[in-house]
């Protein structure tokens, strides 16, 4: 039975490709071939030994020619499989199958036998720069676990399924890494390389699917391993972070003095510990927020004349 199905995949502007599909091959379990083989060993030399001694020389020539043959043959169609391993068979170019069954197997010599395991492989990719939504230069890189769901497929309609992994998970890490920036600078609340890593490694997951899902190969996990900003442009990031991160704290800073002086002038109101003209309230707030803000130790001053004077 041919895999050929009626499926096709669009290959750029000249004829479609016919998709194959994997069926299941016609094969026979090796430890009953066992028995056919024996069965050879032991009949072969007793056939040969009866003709001859009835005299019939040519026939006991054929019975030992034929045996050997037969012998030869059983012995040549015995192949061994691993858990999560496949054995794609082809007569003369033509696809007859996967045989997916672990143990000894055995199946008719002529037909040519192609393993392929269907274990899960994990790759990392490459370290590539590219330009992010912002057009800013950065590093990335990805992991992913992929494994072979359809011989036929994997086989007969890529050229090398290991090496279109490779080129096509690059290219599934330039499109996503282009397609967000990579760090939520200017507060959008917009999805980011850096910030939403979840978000970020499924679609790159669903991207990859769809991209090898002509190789008969899925992605079961995938995530990015680096993510940096380019050298070029790294240091200068670096000072635009810190800076922001700067100018945050002060933000934070100002806004708790802000009430704490607030706090302060209210409970010494309420408590008439002092009447505070416009001016005393003024030089107050300007002391208090001068200890609550400043980077050094404050030093005291005893003022001993007015505030007037």
């Amino acid at each position: 039975m041919n895999a050929s199905s009626s499926a096709a995949v669009p290959s750029g502007h000249g004829p479609l490709l016919s998709a194959s599909r994997e069926v299941p091959a016609s094969t026979r379990s090796g430890y009953a071939m066992l028995l056919v083989l024996l069965a050879l060993i032991i009949l072969t030399p007793f056939a040969v030994l009866s003709l001859a001694a009835r005299g019939s020389v040519f026939l006991a020539g054929v019975a030992g020619w034929t045996g050997a043959i037969l012998f030869v043959a059983t012995l040549a169609g015995f192949y061994m499989l691993q858990p999560n391993q496949s054995v794609a068979i082809t007569l003369f170019g033509a696809y007859r199958g996967t045989d997916r069954a672990a143990g000894l197997r055995w199946v008719w010599p002529w037909l040519r036998r192609i393993k392929i395991s269907v274990r899960a492989n994990n790759m990392v990719s490459e370290k590539l720069k590219v330009n992010d939504l912002r057009g800013n230069p950065i590093e990335i890189a990805a992991q992913i676990v992929w494994r072979v769901t359809d011989t036929a497929q994997a086989l007969f309609d890529v050229e090398d399924y290991k090496a279109f992994v490779v080129v096509q998970t690059e290219a599934a890490v330039r499109a996503i890494g282009s397609r967000y920036a990579y760090d939520d600078l200017e507060h959008r609340e917009e999805v980011t390389l850096r910030g939403n890593h979840e978000v970020v490694n499924s679609e790159l997951r669903e991207a990859l699917i769809a991209r090898l899902v002509v190789a008969g190969i899925t992605v079961d996990e995938c995530g990015l391993t680096h993510l940096a900003y380019a050298p070029e442009i790294a240091g200068a990031m670096l000072r635009r972070q810190q800076a922001q991160a700067v100018v945050a704290a002060r933000q934070k800073l100002v806004e708790g003095a802000v009430g704490m002086v607030e706090m302060a002038l209210d409970q010494l109101s309420q408590k008439n510990v002092v009447e505070l003209d416009d001016e005393r309230r003024a030089a107050m707030v300007s002391n208090l927020m001068v200890v609550l803000c400043g980077e050094r130790e404050t030093q005291p001053v005893v003022n001993a004349g007015s505030l007037y004077q």
